[in-house]
C-alpha cells in the first residue's frame, strides 16, 4: 500500500470561516481555475464563467458562505491573506453591477443565479461536495472543470492522478497508528520527533518552525479576538456571541489589552475546577463564534471544528506549563499527525462521514498531543487519541439552517473537554490493557460513516435541521 505524505500545513490551513469543506474548499478550487484559465488561454479569453453546486454544498451552501467563497476565489483572492472586512463590499459589489473581477483583472459578465447554480438534487458520485466551472470563451470554445471539497480545505480535481503528485520520500512513511508507532519504537523518538523528520523532506526546519508559529499565532489571536467581540452571529438565527460575556464575568469585568496580559490573569485565577472548565468552553466558543462571523480561523483539521485544538492548547499554556514556543511547536506537530491518520484511514469531512469526522477527530488530536506534552509515553498518546474518538462515534451534522452555529459551536466545547478527560485517562492507564487500538477505531468510524444515512452529513435533512423551526431571511 503506497503511503499518502501529508504534512503539517495540509493539516492546519490558515483561512476564513465558517467551513473548510464548503468555504475554504470551494474557494480554493475557485482559484485553481483562474489558474487553469491563465496557463491554458488569458482572463481576456473569458466570455462567461458558470457554478455548479452539487450535493452538500448546494443543500447547505448559503448557510455555508459557499457562494461567497467561489466568487472571492474567481476573483483571485487569497483566504490567507484577504481582510475580512473586505469580504461583504466586494460580494455586494459584484450583485450589484453582475460584474465579476475575474482574477482580480478583468470584468466578466455575472448574473445571479445564472452564473452561480445550487443543483439541490443533483450529487455527483465521488464525493457529496461537488462543484464544476463551466468556461465559456470568446472564440466560441468551450471548457469546464469538476472539483470536489473532500474535508479539511483538501480539494481533489476530476480525472487528477493523485498519486501522481506523491513526489515526497519521507524518511519515516505512515499510514496507519500502527506505522507511526513503530518508528517511535524503532527509532526511541516521540511522536513530534517523528513528525518533523518528515517535515524535512518538504523544506528546512527552520520553515517548518517558522510556519507552524504562525498557525499558533493565528489560533491565539483568533481566540483572543473571539473572547473580546460581542453582538450577534450572521445569518439569521439571532445567535448570539456568549465567549465575550464569559470571559467579561471570569476576569471580573477586568480589561487586558493585549493576549499575554490576558493570558496572565486566567493563569493567576487558580486551579478550581470550574472555573478552568468554563475557560476551557470560553476559548472553544470564542474561535467558533469568529468562524461562524467569516472570521479568520485555522482548519484544526476543520473549520467547523477549530475551536477544540486552540481550546485545548490554551488549557496547557494557562493551566499546566506556561507559554513555551517549543512546546506550543510539539502539541500542533503531535495533533496534527494524528489528523493525517484520521484522514488516510477514514475522513475528516462531515459530508462523508457526519460530525465524528469533525469534532471527533480534532478531540482526538488534541487528546494525543496534550498527553505527549503532559509526560505521556507514545502508546499513551495514541491511547488518548484513541478514547477521545471512541467517545465520538455516531456523531451526526446537521446544522439548523444548513450555518456552522447550532449546534455546532458548542460541540466544540464537548470535544475540548473530552480530549482533556482522554488525556488524563491516558496517563493514569497502561496501554498494554487497552482493549481498542487507534486504527481499530479508525476503521470502526469509517464504518459507521458508511452505515450513517445521508440525512446526517451536513445536508440539513436530518436530527436538530429539522426539529428546530426557524425562518431564515433570504440570502
Amino acid at each position: 500500500m503506497p503511503h499518502e505524505a501529508i504534512s503539517v500545513f495540509d493539516m492546519f490551513k490558515i483561512g476564513v470561516g465558517p467551513s473548510s469543506s464548503h468555504t475554504l474548499g470551494p474557494w480554493r478550487a475557485a482559484l485553481r481555475c483562474v489558474d487553469t484559465i491563465r496557463s491554458k488561454y488569458a482572463l481576456t479569453d473569458v466570455l462567461s464563467i458558470t457554478v455548479l453546486l452539487y450535493g452538500s454544498l448546494a443543500k447547505t451552501g448559503k448557510g455555508h458562505g459557499t457562494d461567497i467563497a467561489v466568487l472571492l476565489g474567481l476573483c483571485g483572492e487569497d483566504p490567507v491573506t484577504i481582510d475580512v472586512n473586505s469580504i461583504t463590499p466586494k460580494v455586494k459589489d459584484i450583485e450589484s453591477k453582475q460584474l465579476l473581477p475575474l482574477g482580480g483583472e478583468v470584468a466578466v459578465p455575472f448574473h445571479f443565479p445564472d452564473n452561480l447554480q445550487f443543483l439541490f438534487n443533483e450529487t455527483l458520485p465521488f464525493h457529496p461536495n461537488g462543484l464544476s466551472f463551466l468556461v465559456a470563451l470568446k472564440n466560441g470554445a468551450h471548457f469546464s472543470e469538476t472539483y470536489y471539497s473532500i474535508g479539511g480545505g483538501f480539494v481533489v480535481k476530476e480525472g487528477e492522478d493523485k498519486n501522481a503528485q506523491q513526489s515526497v520520500d519521507l524518511p519515516f512513511p505512515i499510514n496507519t497508528a500502527d506505522d507511526l508507532l513503530h518508528w517511535c519504537m524503532k527509532t526511541g523518538m516521540s511522536v513530534h520527533e517523528v513528525v518533523m523528520e518528515n517535515e524535512a523532506a518538504w523544506r528546512p526546519e527552520s520553515a517548518t518552525r517558522e510556519g507552524v508559529l504562525k498557525i499558533w499565532q493565528t489560533m491565539r489571536d483568533c481566540t483572543y479576538r473571539g473572547c473580546h467581540t460581542k453582538g450577534e452571529l450572521p445569518g439569521g438565527l439571532q445567535v448570539r456571541r456568549r465567549a465575550f460575556d464569559l470571559n467579561k464575568k471570569l476576569i471580573n469585568n477586568h480589561s487586558y489589552t493585549d493576549y499575554p496580559s490576558w493570558i496572565e490573569a486566567i493563569r493567576s485565577g487558580g486551579n478550581d475546577f470550574k472555573y478552568i472548565l468554563d475557560w476551557v468552553s470560553c476559548f472553544a466558543l470564542a474561535v467558533n463564534e469568529e468562524n461562524a462571523s467569516f472570521g479568520r480561523v485555522v482548519t484544526a483539521p476543520t473549520n467547523g471544528a477549530a475551536g477544540v485544538i486552540p481550546a485545548v492548547l490554551q488549557y496547557f499554556i494557562a493551566f499546566c506549563d506556561g507559554y513555551d514556543d517549543e512546546k506550543i511547536m510539539r502539541f500542533l506537530l503531535t495533533a496534527s499527525e494524528v489528523g493525517s491518520i484520521f484522514k488516510k484511514g477514514a475522513t475528516i469531512s462531515a459530508a462523508m462521514g457526519g460530525c465524528q469526522a469533525e469534532i471527533g477527530v480534532s478531540s482526538a488530536m488534541a487528546a494525543a498531543a496534550l498527553t505527549e506534552l503532559l509526560g505521556g509515553t507514545q502508546r499513551q498518546t495514541l491511547m488518548a487519541a484513541e478514547i477521545a474518538m471512541e467517545h465520538h462515534l455516531g456523531l451526526t451534522c446537521d446544522p439548523i439552517g444548513g450555518l456552522v452555529q447550532v449546534p455546532c459551536i458548542e460541540r466544540n466545547t464537548m470535544g475540548a473537554i473530552k480530549a482533556i478527560t482522554a488525556s488524563q485517562l491516558a496517563l493514569q492507564s497502561s496501554p498494554d490493557y487497552a482493549k481498542v487500538s487507534l486504527d481499530k477505531v479508525i476503521k470502526t468510524m469509517w464504518d459507521t460513516a458508511l452505515d450513517m444515512s445521508s440525512k446526517y452529513k451536513e445536508t440539513a435533512d436530518g436530527g436538530l435541521a429539522i426539529h428546530i423551526p426557524i425562518s431564515l431571511p433570504e440570502c
